[in-house]
């Protein structure tokens, strides 16, 4: 066997890994590290699937591999991060007693379940090789984990406000388990050929989401994806004959 063989499994390995660092830093409160943590590992999520095509390494196994690891970083992490936020909320502690107030924020872990179901159906939905069906999970994770950062780095009261408030993260909480599971197609973001005209919808959309991220920061990224979901459905009904 040659080492290239796992190089795409230790990769995906690597992105649990950074998915377990980042639990850990969303149990003590740091959102920003878990961010960053996140992010790493949906990076590195991105290249195990590429290097498994690179050195034509691809199996069952990698693909098990994946769903298992995108299930820490882009499953758990953000439903505990949203579980967290709810907490806070609703002003208590993970120390506090257990109460009513402390059981519905549980509820934030929706968006686990509905990424687990997600990642095992995308496993056998053959439909979605070139492009997605619902939203992929770890845009889901990004657009979560980005609602902490948006009330640390972003000086509005009205935005707090509205994301410190309990029912508006529970409809956070239901709408991502519903978008990650919708039968909504996406566009791809794969430029597989130098052609303006067969990828102006993906470079429209990359231009657009390089301004939000440049001018609004970490506002920009929920921002992004609430494009990204909305862009997928306008050009859905413009395609329709």
């Amino acid at each position: 066997m040659t080492i290239k063989k796992h190089i795409p499994n230790i990769i995906t390995l690597l992105n649990l890994f950074c998915g377990c660092i980042a639990l850990t830093f969303v149990v003590q409160q740091e959102a920003e590290m878990a961010f960053y943590f996140v992010c790493l590992g949906i990076f590195l999520d991105f290249f195990d699937g590429f290097f498994a095509r690179l050195f034509k390494v691809s199996s069952p196994l990698g693909l098990q591999l994946d769903s298992l690891a995108d299930m820490v970083t882009s499953g758990v992490v953000p439903g505990l991060t949203l579980f967290y936020m709810m907490l806070n909320a609703f002003g208590l502690q993970l120390s506090d007693p257990f109460t009513v107030e402390y059981a519905l924020a549980f509820l934030g872990f929706l968006v686990t379940l509905g990424s687990c179901y997600r990642l095992a159906n995308f496993n056998i939905d053959t439909r979605q090789t070139d492009s997605f069906i619902g939203l992929p999970t770890p845009a889901n994770a990004l657009f979560i984990l980005s609602l902490p950062m948006v009330i640390q780095h972003v000086d509005s009261f009205m935005l707090f406000e509205i994301l410190s408030n309990y029912w508006v993260l529970l409809a956070i909480a239901i709408g991502s388990a519903y978008i990650l599971n919708a039968e909504i197609p996406l566009f791809s973001l794969k430029v597989k050929k130098m052609s303006f005209k067969e990828n102006k919808l993906t470079f429209f959309f990359l231009a657009v989401s390089l301004l939000l991220l440049v001018g609004l920061q970490f506002l920009g990224l929920p921002l992004v994806i609430l494009f990204y979901v909305l862009l997928s459905i306008v050009t859905n009904k413009w395609q329709k004959p």
